[in-house]
């Protein structure tokens, strides 16, 4: 039973157990003051130890949709591990990575502050006090949980190399699209539209800074393109949109699936690049200096702007996830991040 170990104690975590089936489990928490190695099954050697109370955390779309379904591959299981994951795919495992707390003992100077952590939904858990950020005095902890989809959009700009004054288009204005278009448009000069099959995100995309449009009245010559609706057509669209040697970034993972790639046409006569874009490496430029911590430290401060509430379309109680999860994580599941509320 968890919590019988000595060194532990009780907590509920949520495992998805079989394709579209979800489950609260008992989960053993390792008590900050006892040999983390020792207990709860972890293997964290002498890292100092925090123990975080849950406030709220965020049902990832894109990926946890997969992972709900059985759909990531066997040749990317170990790439596609999350951090403090617990399990194996395709199932039973416990998977997540967005998860925002307070921290209720451990090392002095954590005590008491809110942290984000990349730990499944679980309503109390220890974890590496390494890996719990501190989330800024100027954030919100519900809308802290975007950390994780801000790391991306962030990696993904990087990676792209985007700068002032470029016409910038992104394909899909799922959450990691709209949070891309957020961050491009910041940029000095930059013109930035966002192209979605939805007319109904016209409205979020320009409160970010944003023109909007539907696929069939994206303007071409784009100088920089990314692409993030996880679809055939809208890898096609993006190839449409891309000007002369420009480049088409992919944010979208397909799992165990394939995608038509449009590779004939023009692409070649215009010389494009298809590059992939994915938040588990730093890109090689950043290395010398920047961490995987460093980056989300960075990704968590650009949370700052309220307008970013406005990507938080749902709420649902951590006991009510199980069953709310086929609704949520279906195909054509409407909203954008949906939240778990830990009472």
């Amino acid at each position: 039973m968890a919590g019988s170990d000595p060194g532990t104690r009780g907590a509920r975590a949520l495992w998805y157990v079989a394709a579209r089936r979800a489950e609260l489990r008992p989960a053993a928490v390792v008590d900050p003051g006892a040999d983390p190695g020792a207990a709860g099954g972890t293997n964290w050697a002498d890292a100092a130890v925090a123990e975080v109370r849950t406030s709220w955390s965020a049902v990832s779309r894109g990926t946890e949709r997969l992972v709900f379904e059985g759909r990531v591959g066997a040749s990317e299981y170990a790439r596609m591990r999350a951090p403090l994951q617990e399990g194996a795919f395709p199932f039973p495992v416990k998977y997540g990575y967005c998860a925002v707390g307070v921290v209720a003992a451990g090392p002095g100077p954590l005590v008491g502050r809110r942290v984000f952590v990349l730990h499944p939904h679980q309503d109390r858990f220890a974890c590496p006090a390494a890996m719990a950020v501190p989330v800024p005095d100027a954030v919100p902890a519900r809308r802290a949980t975007l950390g994780a989809n801000m790391e991306t959009a962030l990696n993904a700009l990087w990676d792209a190399g985007a700068g002032p004054g470029d016409r910038i288009v992104v394909v899909g204005a799922g959450v990691v699209g709209l949070l891309v278009a957020y961050l491009a448009a910041r940029l000095p000069g930059a013109r930035v539209t966002v192209v979605d099959i939805e007319p109904a995100r016209a409205a979020i995309a320009e409160a970010l800074g944003a023109a909007f449009a539907l696929p069939d009245a994206v303007a071409g010559e784009a100088d920089l393109v990314f692409h993030a609706s996880a679809s055939a057509a809208g890898l096609a669209t993006a190839i449409a949109a891309a000007g002369e040697e420009a480049m088409v970034v992919e944010l979208s993972w397909y799992g165990d699936g394939t995608v038509a790639a449009p590779l004939g046409g023009a692409f070649h006569s215009r010389r494009l690049t298809l590059r992939a874009t994915q938040v588990g490496q730093l890109p090689p430029a950043k290395r010398p200096r920047w961490t995987h911590a460093r980056r989300l430290a960075a990704a968590l401060a650009l949370l700052e702007d309220p307008r970013l509430d406005a990507l938080i379309t749902g709420e649902v109680a951590f006991a009510d996830l199980p069953a709310a999860l086929p609704a949520l994580l279906a195909p054509a599941a409407p909203g954008l991040v949906t939240v778990v509320r830990y009472d």
